[in-house]
């Protein structure tokens, strides 16, 4: 539709998820009129998050250093294990302020449409950490829809032989719908409410 950079730019905008044709023009049109230190700063934060962030060795939430600020805290229980499926459903739960054990992210969820399956998560990392005989209860909060529920059913399989409590977040969170997009009651009483799987 348009030429060079400004095309460019809004095709690769429209690549970003969430982002469809009309909003990366939008996008696109304010960049092209902001102000220049602001664009500036933008590209030194893409950068930035390029270079300095990775995933924590631990439990694969994203850190700037060998372990996220989870891993690192000593306050936290290392009896509770929440398995979660991105990084973003760990600060989707933090914001309840009902949970004080560990996290372990997916990186996904099992969904055959797309290829993803069990290898392509972080499951046999997660066995490992549930094999060293800390932790005591699972608890499974993948999303509530049907590649999260294929998820934490394929986990449960696999984690109850091992003796743990293993426990669903309750309901309450819609279904279909991402953790990163409740708010802080709703899932902090689905938390509180949680059930054995």
């Amino acid at each position: 539709m348009y030429e060079g950079a400004i095309q460019d730019l809004i095709d690769e905008l429209g690549r970003l998820p969430g982002v469809g044709p009309k909003s990366a023009q939008r996008i696109a049109f304010h960049v092209l009129s902001a102000d220049p230190a602001d664009v500036n700063r933008l590209a030194t934060a893409l950068r930035k998050v390029k270079d300095l962030v990775r995933f924590c060795t631990t439990c694969f939430n994203v850190a700037e250093s060998e372990q996220c600020r989870v891993c690192r805290d000593p306050r936290r229980s290392n009896e509770v294990l929440c398995v979660v499926e991105e990084p973003k459903d760990v600060v989707a739960i933090e914001r309840t302020g009902e949970f004080r054990g560990r996290y372990h992210v997916l990186g996904g969820a099992i969904n055959p449409l797309e290829g993803i399956g069990p290898d392509n998560l972080k499951i046999r990392e997660l066995l490992f950490r549930v094999g060293t005989g800390e932790v005591k209860e699972l608890i499974l909060a993948t999303d509530p829809n049907t590649e999260g529920e294929a998820t934490a059913t394929y986990l449960a399989l696999l984690i109850k032989p091992m003796g743990l409590a293993v426990t669903r977040l309750a309901s309450g969170l819609p279904v279909g719908g991402d953790l990163e997009y409740a708010d802080e009651i709703t899932l902090g009483r689905a938390f509180e409410g949680r059930r054995a799987v």
